[in-house]
């Protein structure tokens, strides 16, 4: 994926260039733009299932996993097809690379794009992080295969690298992504019952990896403005 990113900008813009039959894949809803050199064509997120069995799992993907029920294919169909995507989050995007000792979970929302090299799939959590639900309910993102992926994060996206000597334990709406060889479990912050702190849910991670974080939490400023809007009893 051949793209830049606006540099300097607190709500940047990717920018890709895509030559004739080359294909990407994007967020639903993402695009901004294009030269009129590039088709977009939406198909179900069905883990590359067809039929009935295709819409089950695009459904399935959808409400247990907070993903889109339709992705979006962008094919440049002539030389110099340029596109322009970004984020529904209000922060920063940030390149991963995929490849053989490289693969990444994704919390909900924090996919943007990736090669067509590149896909993602979903596994099942532990029923611990299932029922305490913030990254994904029943079944998270997994990637797989080789290539370029682009995630966002509401304000900047920050690594944590773990060396193994000891858990490292994040509050559960600043996850991004992480590698998926580490080990985790949900759980409140405080007490069996929890939220004692204000806290609310955390990851404890064990293992050697790097864990993405966001430095702003999307849920606390949703929480901030609450008080300021109308309810109909105004």
């Amino acid at each position: 994926m051949n793209y830049s990113i606006t540099p300097n900008s607190t709500f940047p813009v990717v920018n890709i260039t895509m030559g004739q039959d080359e294909t990407i894949q994007i967020e639903s809803g993402s695009m901004i733009y294009h030269n009129g050199l590039v088709e977009l064509s939406g198909h179900m997120n069905s883990n590359g299932k067809k039929g009935l069995g295709g819409i089950m799992s695009a459904i399935g993907r959808s409400v247990t996993s907070g993903e889109r029920f339709f992705i979006t294919t962008a094919t440049g169909t002539a030389p110099d097809a340029e596109l322009a995507i970004a984020p529904g989050n209000p922060g920063v995007i940030k390149e991963l690379t995929l490849d053989d000792t490289h693969q990444y979970r994704l919390n909900t929302g924090a996919f943007l794009a990736m090669d067509t090299s590149a896909s993602y799939h979903m596994v099942s959590q532990k029923v611990s992080g299932a029922l305490f639900g913030g990254t994904g309910g029943f079944f998270i993102m997994e990637t797989a295969g080789t290539g370029t992926m682009l995630v966002s994060a509401y304000g900047d996206i920050i690594p944590i690298t773990l060396d193994g000597s000891h858990e490292y334990v994040i509050d559960n709406s600043h996850v991004v992504a992480w590698d998926s060889k580490l080990n985790y479990n949900i759980q409140p912050a405080s007490g069996i019952i929890g939220f004692t702190t204000g806290e609310g849910l955390v990851n404890r991670f064990s293992g050697s990896g790097t864990v993405y974080i966001q430095t702003r939490n999307i849920e606390a400023l949703a929480n901030l403005v609450q008080p300021f809007l109308p309810s109909s009893k105004d």
